[in-house]
């Protein structure tokens, strides 16, 4: 697949984002929220994204080991709901394309890089490491080795709401071809590793700018970063195409880094709605 550039001129605009996650606990649930806005865009936000509780309880905020802004709470027993907004200003620029990036021996690779080598819950590159060298092994390498791998994702996964689950890893997406855009993100992120190219999981709101429709039900997003020249690069497997207004919310290994709310009890999510639309002038 040839990517080219979002036909769209590069005018900054700003894009209101948010959330409403319901749950229902049959008793007071501790839970681990990580749903803020990355602190790489705190310049960025117009209107701070604030966690909303109701029925309201305390709340004890800490960044885990990835840097991400995470919030402690315990869920009461009954109904609870979790919301935001924000508005966020962005420059409008779709995600750079930058083909002659070379990719770094593993030798000459920064230390905080190499945990983005390793095997983890959802990505075992013990189990697709000969697959990944038989498939992209004799083709080039860098920027170009991972386009290759997202064309060859883009093309192995048919995306499809109800073809997923909580538990569904990089291997077995390879295998049964299906998936959301976690499971995209999670076997690109997976053949880079195999390869010696750090990949780490990002998820985040995506909106619809610059793209036709018709437009999807908004989600929350999942995309990947690759370590290649001197720095993390964007890339997306489900998308396979640069788009604008990306809003970072985290990083990790993979998914169960990242987990939008992660319950140390029974739970239910009984209603979800996310929103990330640009505010247009009047």
């Amino acid at each position: 697949m040839t990517i080219t550039n979002v036909e769209r001129e590069p005018t900054p605009l700003q894009i209101k984002v948010g959330y409403e996650l319901v749950y229902r606990c049959p008793q007071p649930t501790p839970m681990i929220v990580t749903l803020s806005i990355h602190f790489s865009r705190a310049s960025d936000l117009l209107e701070p994204d604030h966690l909303r509780l109701s029925p309201s309880v305390p709340v004890r905020a800490y960044r885990d080991s990835f840097g991400n802004w995470c919030s402690r709470i315990v869920a009461p027993a009954g109904e609870f709901r979790l919301s935001s907004d924000a508005v966020v200003c962005d420059d409008g620029r779709p995600d750079p394309v930058m083909p002659a990036l070379a990719q770094h021996p593993v030798e000459s690779l920064p230390d905080e890089a190499l945990l983005f080598l390793l095997g983890s819950r959802y990505c075992e590159t013990d189990l697709l490491s000969g697959t990944a060298w038989r498939l992209f092994g004799n083709g080039p390498t860098g920027w170009q080795r991972v386009q290759a791998i997202c064309d060859f994702v883009h093309r192995h996964i048919e995306f499809g709401y109800g073809t997923s689950s909580a538990t569904k890893t990089a291997f077995q997406v390879y295998q049964d071809r299906k998936g959301v855009c976690r499971d995209f993100a999670h076997l690109a992120v997976t053949l880079c590793r195999c390869l010696n190219i750090p990949a780490r999981y990002c998820t985040g709101y995506l909106g619809d700018m610059g793209t036709p429709p018709p437009y999807a039900p908004m989600d929350f997003a999942a995309w990947f970063e690759a370590y290649l020249g001197d720095d993390w690069h964007t890339f997306d497997a489900r998308n396979n195409t640069p788009r604008i207004g990306r809003v970072l919310i985290a990083r990790g290994r993979d998914a169960a880094d990242v987990a939008l709310t992660t319950s140390f009890g029974p739970s239910e999510l009984t209603s979800f709605e996310v929103w990330t639309d640009e505010i247009h002038a009047n």
